[in-house]
């Protein structure tokens, strides 16, 4: 695999299958498609509301006002068709900026291809080239799919959290 860039500077990373790269202000429709086919399990705050907030708009100024760094989440493309196809990377998370958290989402089209195993096993190479111990990652318990992903690149469950929504999984792993 490919490296990435150093802290606070753009991150590229690649994979025999897939480039994790910058969302792109063209690719908004993409990210509010993953919205609109998120489980009705997940947080409102986390869907489309009534509304039909966020709009593909919303996202393209979100695109925009995005800033290079070394955490954020990255656009996951498939070399073979060009096309994004989610997201995957670190995300500031409430253990610090040493411990960030994996995040990493999907239309679903593209599940069970092992595209986010592929896109995680970039972003935890990347993580502990650039000198991070530890990252986190948060999944409800009724999530198997991603359960099974964390869980294939080494996460282990360290907490439970009780929520509304359900019962949040706290994983972990050491790099």
């Amino acid at each position: 695999m490919a490296g990435g860039a150093a802290r606070g500077r753009e991150v590229v990373l690649e994979t025999d299958r897939l480039l994790l790269r910058p969302w792109r202000v063209g690719e908004a429709a993409i990210q509010r498609e993953m919205w609109s086919e998120r489980d009705p399990r997940v947080p409102p705050h986390r869907r489309i509301d009534a509304d039909g907030h966020p709009t593909v708009a919303d996202f393209e100024e979100a695109i925009r006002a995005n800033k290079p760094s070394s955490v954020g989440l990255l656009a996951v493309e498939r070399k073979a068709g060009g096309d994004a196809i989610g997201y995957c990377g670190l995300v500031d998370g409430r253990h610090g900026e040493q411990e960030p958290e994996l995040a990493f989402e999907f239309l679903r089209r593209f599940w069970g291809q092992g595209y986010a195993t592929e896109a995680s096993w970039a972003v935890l190479d990347w993580a502990r080239s650039s000198g991070y111990k530890r990252l986190w990652a948060s999944v409800w318990d009724w999530n198997t799919a991603s359960r099974r992903v964390l869980a294939k690149v080494g996460f282990t469950e360290t907490d439970r959290e009780e929520a509304i929504y359900g019962n949040n999984l706290v994983t972990t792993v050491r790099l």
